[in-house]
């Protein structure tokens, strides 16, 4: 997937694809209302009341998490894309930002 792409972020792939999109940086489940339809979720975690932008995602990226974390378990459910356990995704990334998520390598790269 290297292709003269930077890599941004390694982590743990936990839900295979590869997901071109726009970032959207979530820190506390009350803004989950503003997820957008098809936007790259960012969050330090996930639990059930994140669900509202995991519904909306077209791929997760998590500071914290392994392969069994709610987020790697609902990724495989929703069929979309995930790299847990970043450590910095949170703040190494910015809303807006356009970004590739490789969820079986577990590396998102600068787009």
């Amino acid at each position: 997937m290297k292709k003269n792409r930077k890599i941004l972020l390694k982590g743990i792939g936990a839900s295979p694809g590869i997901v071109k999109g726009m970032v959207q940086v979530i820190h506390q489940p009350v803004e989950a209302t503003r997820m957008k339809e098809g936007k790259i979720l960012v969050v330090p975690f996930t639990n059930p009341l994140f669900t509202l932008a995991l519904l909306k995602c077209s791929a997760l990226i998590t500071d914290e998490g392994g392969i069994m974390s709610h987020g790697a378990i609902i990724a495989r459910e929703l069929g979309i894309p995930a790299v847990v356990g970043t450590k910095r995704a949170t703040s190494v990334l910015k809303n807006g930002q356009i970004v590739l998520v490789d969820g079986a390598g577990g590396e998102v790269y600068e787009e």
